[in-house]
């Protein structure tokens, strides 16, 4: 017979085809104790799916209470953007009521969706106070939450995003391929989230690659804010973007959301990814930067330098933003390219100690 220590452990997770959550799990082929329950499809809650969890199913009172049987516990990540503070104190009461513990990891102390912090602070107020354990990624966070909630989140590392496989496969590509000719500096606009607010670092960011030998400037965005009739086009962005691309001083691109593929050729064609945020906690994206050996530029808001002691940062925060520090950083990234980013044994052995984390954490509360 197993012992308590080998028994599975049966996780409602919150989402659970999210690749931060997945890569907090074994190492594929390793021993994996710990058993995430698939994400049930809104459109079909007795289904499970490996793609659709928005909205999450889990995350209702009435669902914990038919389910109870299948898991042991609760883990919280992301998807109650939408969910009441009301509706999700109902969720912690079934919780408590049927037994269950709640894990909650604190991703995000601003919601970079929300220009204002008042309703994620109420859902906040919520789940750290009900959860029966909190993790989070960088002291940092975990220095906010013990100040403003009065207790410690344990921190663990961000795991890596791109997958192991092709991690070295993308790091082997690179070295083989030796130094490039340009300097190559990246912003990706998305669909211009809250924080980013029309993209307010660009003409100081363009300032500072001008000043630079070989390196160019590289824009992307979705067709929703840079393509006029868009659902929510920029007609200033656009103007200045379009003008500037013109004019030879930078390269736009204009396309629809990254295949994940797509993404890692984008991410790795570039020398330094831009964080443009001017408030936010924590990034995945910085990770799979620092996967595939492309440097970053980080704001000084939220805690991205803290994720990796990689990362450059500037002074960029909801009171403005520090010209000359971007391009202080800009040019200390110009004189030290090359960076392999982290190895696939690097990698690997983070992710054994956040998965032998999390397997300890919920063992306590078990």
């Amino acid at each position: 017979m197993g012992t308590a220590a080998d028994s599975m452990i049966r996780v409602a997770s919150v989402p659970h085809s999210q690749v931060y959550i997945r890569h907090t799990g074994a190492v594929p082929g390793e021993r994996n104790p710990v058993v995430r329950l698939p994400d049930p499809d809104p459109r079909n809650p007795g289904q499970s799916t490996e793609a659709t969890w928005w909205p999450p199913v889990m995350l209702d009172a009435a669902w914990i209470r038919e389910n109870a049987d299948s898991f042991d516990l609760m883990h919280i990540h992301f998807g109650f953007d939408a969910i009441s503070p009301a509706d999700l104190r109902a969720v912690t009461t079934e919780l408590k009521a049927q037994g269950k513990p709640l894990v909650y990891t604190v991703h995000d102390l601003r919601n970079p969706h929300h220009l204002t912090p008042e309703a994620h602070d109420a859902q906040l107020d919520v789940l750290i106070s009900a959860a029966d354990a909190l993790i989070t990624l960088t002291p940092g966070a975990a220095d906010v939450v013990e100040r403003r909630w009065g207790r410690r989140p344990q921190v663990l590392p961000h795991p890596h995003v791109v997958g192991l496989d092709e991690l070295e496969r993308r790091q082997a590509r690179r070295l083989a391929a030796g130094p490039r000719g340009e300097f190559r500096v990246g912003v990706h606009l998305k669909s211009l989230r809250p924080n980013m607010m029309d993209g307010a670092v660009l003409p100081d960011l363009l300032d500072a690659v001008e000043q630079l030998p070989g390196a160019v400037l590289q824009v992307n965005g979705h067709p929703d804010i840079l393509t006029p009739g868009g659902e929510k086009f920029r007609p200033e962005l656009h103007r200045w973007l379009t003008e500037a691309a013109d004019a030879g001083r930078l390269e736009l691109q204009v396309r629809d959301y990254f295949d994940e593929p797509a993404l890692w050729d984008y991410l790795s064609g570039l020398d330094v990814s831009v964080l443009p945020y001017r408030f936010g906690t924590h990034s995945g994206w910085l990770e799979a930067c620092t996967d595939l050996g492309t440097s970053v530029l980080a704001p000084s808001c939220g805690f991205y330098a803290q994720q990796r002691s990689t990362v450059t940062e500037f002074v960029h925060d909801e009171e403005g933003l520090d010209a000359q520090s971007l391009a202080r950083g800009l040019k200390q990234l110009h004189s030290s390219r090359s960076w392999p980013g982290l190895s696939r044994e690097e990698r690997t052995a983070e992710r054994r100690r956040v998965a032998a984390a999390h397997e300890d954490i919920y063992r306590s509360l078990l």
